[in-house]
């Protein structure tokens, strides 16, 4: 008979087996990353933003 438990145990093992694997980052490492996403983020905010205002104005300029 099949037994959900169990392989709900077996699965959380070959997690945790899995995760203990792995390498961590230190937190300077982690500081880094973080900001090169943040930074990365708003340049692509900024970036979109701009380019919908000039498209918006230029779709405005040619419907008139």
């Amino acid at each position: 008979m099949w037994n959900p438990i169990h392989k709900i145990q077996t699965g959380w093992h070959s997690v945790v087996g899995e995760l203990k694997k792995c390498t961590w980052p230190t937190i300077p490492e982690l500081r880094e990353s973080t900001v090169v996403v943040v930074v990365t983020v708003l340049i692509l905010t900024t970036w979109v933003t701009v380019a919908d205002l000039v498209c918006g104005h230029v779709v405005r300029f040619l419907t008139k």
